[in-house]
Parts: structure tokens; sequence; C-alpha cells
């Protein structure tokens, strides 16, 4: 049998999702979750286009570009 071992942070969240109860909730914290990792995304790319790795040429480069992995 293996063992797991939970982050501080997922037995934080692991606690505050035993009080969900109904479905409404549920959403409601999915939604918070969303612009959470949204506002880190953005904080992200912010960052790389004031220190030059991204750019307009990058984002013209990329465009139409088909970057998928391939699936057999």
């Amino acid at each position: 049998m293996q063992t797991v071992t939970f982050t501080q942070g997922q037995i934080h969240v692991l606690n505050m999702a035993s009080h969900i109860k109904t479905e409404k909730t549920l959403d409601m914290l999915k939604e918070q979750l969303s612009k959470f990792y949204a506002a880190i995304v953005d904080a992200e790319m912010d960052e790389l286009w004031d220190s030059g790795k991204w750019n307009e040429q990058k984002l013209k480069d990329w465009r139409g570009k088909h970057l998928r992995t391939p699936y057999k």
C-alpha cells in the first residue's frame, strides 16, 4: 500500500471543501478558484512581457501554429 502525503495547502483546501453542502456552493468555489488561477497566469504573462521574453512578434509567430500533441 502506498502512503499519500498532503501538503499544507492541500489539507487546507480539503478542510474547506468539507463545508461544501450544495451544488451552488461548489460552483461558487470553482468560480473563485478559476479567478485565482487566472490572476496568477495574468501576473506571470505581465512579467514575461515586461522582461521582453514575450512580445508582439512571438504572438505573431505562434499564430496559426498547431502545437498540440498528436494522439494515436
